[in-house]
């Protein structure tokens, strides 16, 4: 198949949105008429191989055209999907900053001025600008997951070995994934279905067994003892308001010591590890050293100063802080971190690239090392414009159960799709999770997360789903003398009423019954209409006893009315 190379003509300094493309095809490779992926288009990160395009880990004098598809690409054109071209990294996967190519530094998709992340820049850049739906990315030290926090989008980075990196030319080669960018987490679960699987022609490849039911409804999540975000007070604030968040779908934070965590990520550059990176390319290193970018070079040629002894000790010492860090999971079901701690301009990146390089990395280089599982959701947009996003850790095998509380997180937030004005997909079932009857119930008043009787809604494993508002024909009312205070919802005729803020729950069928059996007179559950046009089982009030009761309408919502309230 023919193929054109986009090699960028401008500075590689200049941060344009044509560097995120290397090669494209010249018409789409077409993956299969039917499969679960059917419809949906992708483009794979330049160090992994596709047939009829050439593979550069964006070094020029590297390139080479593979002789087939890397595993994980045709497996996916065997479900449907279509690729569309080959993006731009930082050269030979060694970066987490997206600056690091001769073909040019990938912007950020929000602020072009910043940093794109790395070294997966131009995979995340695509799909967050909505070129593609899905792109292949690879994740060493954080690169899945990087550059999706600070593009608004989700980075799947699966347990070691989950999705097989034949065809893959290596950063770490025992520590690499394949991780999956898309702009919701039912997209990027639906292809990491398609995309795993034992290969027996992979080194490093395992069958593994991931745990198909969900978190529990009332789960601990770590938050580190230790935090840093470099002066970035608005990264920090976000943090702040992500730990609520994450609390008011059931989670109750846990401080862990972060020390083993930080210990086990010194090692990936700050020790006989970092050998592992040369051994990658060494037979094209060792004759073309010149061919390779600073500070890529620099890094790469580090790893020859290391004897198989010093690499010996690396091990052991990674082994032990695995050790001291695998006691936090006695206390936790998942660990939370900020997916980066700050954003960078290019300018800032390429005056100190090292030093600040690995500060985006705070959060992200000790995952693989210690063998974990992790997704990357976006959280909330700053006050400057830029995207913020959380990291959901978990044990090796837990990828299913992080995307589920990630899709849970992700749609509670508001957020829209990466850089485009449209909003989040419904909900989807997530092709790892045991399915389960559930019925859906929007509350309105004291079973809103954190008010007196929310409780009702935990003790019976639900799980907060999404924060919407109802049709704009209802009204809304504070009724005297209920304890604890409670409001009542009126359906009235269209144009007399407004939209009033509900959250909505989904609860186990088993135990719906005993719920509605506590929803005291005048109160009961009806039918309530969505402002999306559906409908969901929902508290209502008896008309007859809002005769007198103030209508609290104006205020949109009762946690609002609370708060107002409050501030008198």
């Amino acid at each position: 198949m023919g193929c054109f190379n986009m090699v960028q003509t401008e500075s590689p300094h200049s941060g344009t949105a044509a560097a995120a493309w290397l090669s494209r095809a010249d018409s789409s490779i077409a993956g299969a008429v039917q499969g679960p992926l059917a419809g949906l288009r992708f483009a794979a990160k330049d160090n992994i191989d596709v047939l009829g395009l050439p593979t550069t880990a964006a070094c020029p004098a590297f390139a080479y055209a593979p002789t087939a598809h890397a595993s994980v690409v045709q497996k996916l054109l065997q479900a449907g999907a279509s690729l569309l071209g080959k993006t731009n990294l930082d050269q030979f996967a060694c970066g987490l900053n997206g600056t690091r190519s001769p073909y040019g530094a990938v912007p950020n998709a929000f602020n072009a001025a910043y940093v794109s992340g790395g070294s997966s820049s131009g995979s995340a850049y695509v799909v967050a600008t909505g070129q593609v739906d899905f792109a292949l990315g690879t994740d060493t030290a954080g690169s899945g997951r990087v550059p999706a926090g600070l593009n608004n989008i989700v980075g799947i980075k699966p347990s070691k070995g989950l999705v097989s990196t034949r065809g893959l030319v290596p950063a770490a080669q025992s520590v690499d994934c394949v991780s999956i960018f898309a702009r919701s987490v039912g997209t990027a679960a639906q292809v990491l279905q398609a995309a795993m699987g034992y290969d027996p022609l992979d080194p490093f490849s395992r069958p593994l067994a991931l745990a198909s039911s969900p978190l529990p409804a009332r789960f601990n999540f770590g938050v580190p003892d230790t935090l840093v975000f470099y002066g970035d007070t608005a990264a920090e604030a976000a943090f702040q308001q992500a730990i609520h968040k994450l609390c008011a779908l059931g989670g109750t934070p846990v401080t862990i010591a972060y020390a083993p965590l930080a210990a086990a990520a010194a090692l990936l550059y700050d020790s006989a590890l970092v050998a592992e990176r040369y051994a990658a390319v060494r037979g094209f290193f060792d004759a073309h050293e010149a061919e390779v970018i600073e500070p890529v070079r620099s890094i790469l040629a580090s790893g020859r100063a290391y004897s198989a002894a010093d690499l010996v000790d690396a091990q052991v010492r990674l082994r032990a802080y695995g050790q001291q860090a695998a006691a936090m999971w006695e206390g936790i079901d998942v660990l939370l971190v900020p997916t980066a701690p700050t954003h960078y301009t290019i300018a800032q990146m390429q005056a100190d690239p090292v030093v600040l390089n690995r500060n985006l990395g705070a959060y992200t280089n000790f995952v693989n090392l210690l063998d974990y599982a992790a997704i990357s959701v976006p959280s909330s947009l700053r006050a400057d414009g830029l995207p913020f996003g959380i990291t959901l850790i978990g044990p090796c095998g837990s990828d299913w159960q992080l995307a589920e509380l990630g899709q849970r997180y992700h749609h509670a937030s508001g957020m829209l799709q990466g850089a485009l004005d449209l909003p989040l997909p419904a909900l989807q079932a997530l092709p790892g999770i045991q399915a389960q009857a559930v019925v859906r119930v929007a509350v309105v008043g004291a079973h809103l997360s954190g008010m007196p009787l929310n409780s009702q809604l935990t003790e019976r494993q639900a799980r907060l789903v999404v924060s919407t508002t109802t049709a704009p024909d209802y009204q809304l009312f504070a009724l005297p003398g209920t304890v604890p205070p409670k409001p009542g919802l009126l359906r009235v005729a269209p144009g007399q009423g407004t939209g009033i803020a509900v959250e909505i729950w989904e609860m186990p069928v088993a135990h719906y019954g005993s719920f509605v059996a506590l929803v005291p007179a005048p109160l009961g559950i009806g039918t309530l209409a969505l402002a999306d046009g559906s409908s969901v089982q929902g508290f209502i009030c008896e008309p007859q006893a809002l005769a007198g009761a103030r209508d609290i309408s104006h205020w949109g919502g009762w946690r609002a009315y609370v708060q107002g309230e409050l501030l008198k």
